[in-house]
């Protein structure tokens, strides 16, 4: 992400979160943006070129975005008037924003933890995974089918998300647009999110514990993931960004035969 993009971005964020009333249908909106934007080169160009003036950039938002609610459209009116490295992040600009108001939406949903046990579903899944990004499916039909898989079974938010991103993916994998979806909702959130990899379920008691004691660590909110791996034998395994914290027994016998070896 560009230094430029940077500013943008936080600009605009700052204008959702001034945002009255913003709803999932403003998330809607700005998913349908995002898309209609990717899928027009002139529109795209005119919306992120650096040298037409600002007032002309909102004048395109206002003719071709006017069926949208005037919270969306300031929004977008904020995105255009920033300058951006170049037309595809002001797309995943638009994206983040949708992202983030599904997330303001509904306060009480759980949709990073959504988000992820979708991914774990997929991981598992080849076929679904291989359904799911191929080009050759059309987009509504993959829309349709993530309806299907997630009917009933998870929040309106994050329905809408993991549906929004498969109908326009620029070239990246399901997981990996999963991956982003849950990192944008936790920075929405305030929260830091930790995969934990365990060879058996948590309790809740266990959760509270270990949540507790990575929030005094990392020094904020914990939003856990929790992964069941055999392989983990005992003990845990967690990983939050870049850090992992190693205290399988898996881990230890790695160690101790290195060790025994040297």
């Amino acid at each position: 992400m560009g230094s430029a993009t940077t500013q943008a971005l936080a600009a605009s964020i700052q204008t959702l979160a001034a945002a009255n009333g913003v709803t999932l249908e403003t998330a809607r909106e700005l998913f349908a943006a995002a898309q209609a934007i990717g899928e027009s080169s002139q529109l795209s160009g005119a919306l992120a070129d650096p040298a037409a003036p600002a007032a002309a950039r909102q004048n395109v938002v206002s003719a071709v975005f006017s069926g949208l609610s005037e919270n969306t459209r300031t929004v977008l009116k904020t995105v255009v008037t920033e300058r951006w490295s170049n037309a595809d992040e002001l797309i995943d600009g638009i994206d983040e924003l949708a992202i983030r108001a599904a997330t303001i939406a509904d306060s009480s949903a759980d949709i990073e933890g959504e988000l992820f046990g979708f991914s774990r579903v997929v991981a598992s899944n080849p076929e679904l995974e291989l359904a799911l990004g191929s080009r050759l499916g059309g987009r509504d039909a993959k829309a349709a089918l993530i309806d299907r898989l997630l009917a009933g079974t998870t929040s309106a938010p994050a329905a809408l998300i993991v549906s929004s991103m498969v109908r326009q993916p620029r070239e990246r994998r399901i997981r990996q647009l999963l991956s982003r979806a849950m990192r944008i909702v936790s920075d929405q959130r305030d929260r830091v999110v930790a995969t934990v990899y365990s060879a058996s379920a948590l309790n809740d008691a266990q959760r509270a514990r270990l949540a507790d004691a990575l929030s005094r660590r990392y020094g904020g909110e914990i939003a856990l993931n929790v992964v069941i791996d055999p392989t983990v034998l005992g003990g845990l395994r967690v990983q939050i960004a870049d850090d992992v914290i190693d205290g399988s027994i898996a881990a230890r016998l790695a160690d101790l035969r290195q060790k025994l070896a040297g």
